[in-house]
């Protein structure tokens, strides 16, 4: 289950952002570099321990995921593993690719690589535009020719050379930062909602949680 809270923090929503196109190329190059190599050498069994080994790193950078998207987001997602069978590596091997969250996490870090590329264009091009805007009236002295040309240099429509001419732009930059605001922790709050569905339990999986834990009981009872 995740935080009740709906609105991330502006700050935290930045943050998050930002660093999840950095994030999901790195996640992207990796599984697709351990995929392909694993696959490609199944056959001499060396792709069965690549293969091992990313299931293990993505569990494991899941396990990262939703700390960041806690510490960033201030949302909670509970771990939705099913317990591991206590003894035999080949019982526990089987656990983890039958629990549907090893590949729930799979798709969450596939899919991250071009969310993030989304979420970085809107960010960028919604937070340079709102701060160019409203500072014009500080800089626009210091551009080419000392004027601020719409909608280019080599195409001016209108032109701004004074503090005068500069402030109704200024005025629209300040409503665009509004504007920016809402976007970011809109995305952001998207984000942590897919992040919690992909990365957190399902109703069917609690369920399961909750009979494992009421048969452990019952034989912890039995062998008392």
């Amino acid at each position: 289950m995740g935080s009740a809270r709906r609105d991330p923090p502006f700050g935290g929503s930045v943050v998050f952002l930002l660093m999840n196109l950095p994030v999901g190329v790195l996640a992207f190059v990796f599984l697709t570099t351990f995929v392909a190599a694993g696959l490609g050498t199944a056959v001499i069994w060396v792709g069965v321990g690549l293969l091992a080994l990313l299931v293990l790193a993505v569990r494991g950078a899941g396990r990262l995921e939703r700390a960041r998207v806690y510490a960033l987001l201030d949302r909670y997602i509970d771990l939705p593993y099913l317990p591991l069978p206590a003894q035999g590596q080949k019982d526990r091997w089987k656990a983890r690719l039958k629990d549907p969250s090893t590949w729930r996490d799979l798709t969450y870090f596939f899919l991250l690589f071009p969310l993030g590329i989304v979420e970085f264009v809107l960010v960028t091009t919604f937070w340079s535009t709102s701060l160019a805007l409203a500072g014009l009236p500080l800089y626009f002295r210091w551009l080419p020719d000392g004027a601020y040309y719409f909608p280019s240099y080599d195409v001016r429509w209108l032109t701004v050379d004074s503090t005068v001419e500069a402030l109704p732009w200024a005025a629209l930059g300040v409503l665009f930062v509004a504007l920016s605001v809402a976007l970011t922790k809109a995305l952001a709050g998207v984000h942590a909602r897919l992040a919690g569905a992909l990365l957190g339990t399902t109703v069917a999986q609690r369920r399961r949680m909750e009979r494992w834990w009421e048969d452990a009981e019952e034989k912890n009872l039995v062998a008392g």
